[in-house]
């Protein structure tokens, strides 16, 4: 194969020298190049030094799914260097393989505080709310005072009253929640991870069972969402979703006033409850 149609081995050998050995507790000594030498990724990633040379070389054939996730985790790769590992060596990205998330960063964390008006959370794949905001606290639900494992979207639609009693057309939402949970579950590859929850529902709830047996999928999407707040009354929200970038496990569903009335019930009810 010609170098510059190398673009596996390009990528793999950029990706090295961008590393400093000494994070990694090799001796710097003299080094020809910067970054991690070959034999050094090779025994990171543990493959034979051999065939990771060939693979930056482009002889060798094509290397397994299982090399390329060893050699990803080598290099410390982020989630998209990942895919485009793959994409490079397959033409496709990695079949999806659900891990739970660590949580979020700080800096994230600071995006959702700085809507102080708008409530703002952050969900897995498997729709287990992992951050929020001050706003959510107010208008949505307090997440800080429930346990960890009640803090799933799904679980809290089916089996808390208070969060069905709020939602002004509880079936439709309830048919989109558990369509849309479908798809990005599937999608994510959380097949085993979400059955426990499945089976829970499906035992709990006959009208979850009978959603769920309906085999209905649902893509993300935008639009307005009624609500009976205890304080506020009926309030309309507009909700959006965003994908968080690098982040392909997670996704940030923000609600905003839908109009200045409500907006100015927020910022009453929200100023007062923060003080």
């Amino acid at each position: 194969m010609n170098s510059s149609e190398n673009n596996l081995g390009t990528f793999l050998r950029d990706r090295r020298m961008r590393l400093d050995p000494a994070t990694f507790g090799f001796q710097i000594g003299r080094r020809r190049t910067p970054g991690l030498r070959r034999e050094e990724v090779a025994q990171r990633s543990n493959i034979s030094p051999t065939w990771y040379t060939w693979l930056e070389q482009g002889r060798g054939g094509a290397p397994s799914a299982d090399v390329l996730d060893r050699i990803a985790n080598g290099l410390l790769l982020t989630e998209p260097e990942r895919d485009h590992l793959h994409i490079l060596a397959f033409g496709h990205p990695p079949e999806a393989r659900y891990r739970q998330p660590e949580g979020i960063t700080p800096r994230l964390q600071r995006i959702l505080d700085a809507m102080s008006f708008s409530p703002a959370i952050i969900r897995t794949a498997t729709w287990d709310v992992v951050a929020w905001n001050a706003a959510a606290t107010v208008i949505l639900t307090d997440y800080s005072k429930l346990p960890t494992d009640e803090r799933n979207i799904l679980r809290m639609m089916f089996s808390d009253e208070r969060v069905r009693a709020a939602q002004d057309d509880w079936q439709s939402v309830a048919r989109y929640v558990v369509a849309a949970f479908r798809a990005d579950a599937t999608r994510a590859g959380a097949g085993a991870e979400i059955q426990q929850l499945v089976d829970e529902l499906s035992a709990s709830s006959p009208e979850f069972k009978a959603l769920w047996e309906d085999n209905e999928i649902a893509g993300l999407r935008d639009g307005v969402k009624r609500l009976h707040h205890p304080a506020l009354g009926p309030i309309e929200l507009e909700f959006s979703n965003f994908a968080v970038e690098g982040r392909s496990d997670l996704n940030m569903m923000v609600y905003s006033p839908a109009n200045p009335e409500v907006m100015e019930q927020f910022r009453s009810l929200i100023s007062r409850s923060c003080r």
